[in-house]
C-alpha cells in the first residue's frame, strides 16, 4: 500500500451514526472497531468507535473515532489530518518534519494495534496523524 493522506474527524459519542451517514452520502465499505475489540470490553466506552474508515468507489477515505473517555470535545477543533500506509521510511520522515517545531500530543511509537502512530500538532496548528501498518507476515 502507498502512503494515503486524508482527513480523520473525532466525535462526542455519535461515530457510529455519522460514519454510517457518510457511507450513505458517498457509498463504499465501511470498518468500525470498537473501543472494546481492542481491550476496552467493559464500561461505557466499549462500544463505541476506536477507530472507524470509509473507502469509495471514487477513491475518498474518511476516517473518524468517538474521543477516547475522559477527552474533552472540541467543535471546530475534532479534525486531524492523518497520513498513513506502510512506507516506514516516508512515513518517519514526514513525522519528523511535521512535529519538529510543534507539538507531539502521542509519541510516535508502536501502539496497542500493532501499528507505529503518534499524533502531533504543527508549528501552523494543523493537527498531524501518523500511522505506519505492520505487513502482516
Amino acid at each position: 500500500m502507498s502512503s494515503r493522506l486524508n482527513p480523520y474527524i473525532s466525535y462526542d459519542g455519535n461515530a457510529r451514526e455519522a460514519m454510517e451517514y457518510y457511507q450513505n452520502v458517498f457509498g463504499g465499505t465501511l470498518t468500525l472497531n470498537t473501543f472494546g475489540e481492542f481491550g476496552a470490553d467493559s464500561g461505557p466506552a466499549a462500544d463505541k468507535i476506536m477507530h472507524g474508515m470509509l473507502e469509495t468507489d471514487n477513491g475518498f477515505t474518511l476516517m473518524g473515532a468517538d474521543n477516547p473517555p475522559g477527552t474533552e470535545h472540541q467543535p471546530g477543533q475534532n479534525i486531524a489530518v492523518s497520513l498513513s500506509g506502510d512506507d516506514a521510511e516516508d512515513l518517519r520522515g514526514y513525522w519528523d518534519k511535521l512535529s519538529d517545531g510543534g507539538t507531539v500530543l502521542v509519541p510516535f511509537e508502536k501502539q496497542m494495534w500493532g501499528d507505529e502512530f503518534g499524533m502531533c500538532v504543527d508549528r501552523f496548528g494543523i493537527s498531524w496523524m501518523v500511522n505506519i501498518g505492520q505487513s502482516q507476515s
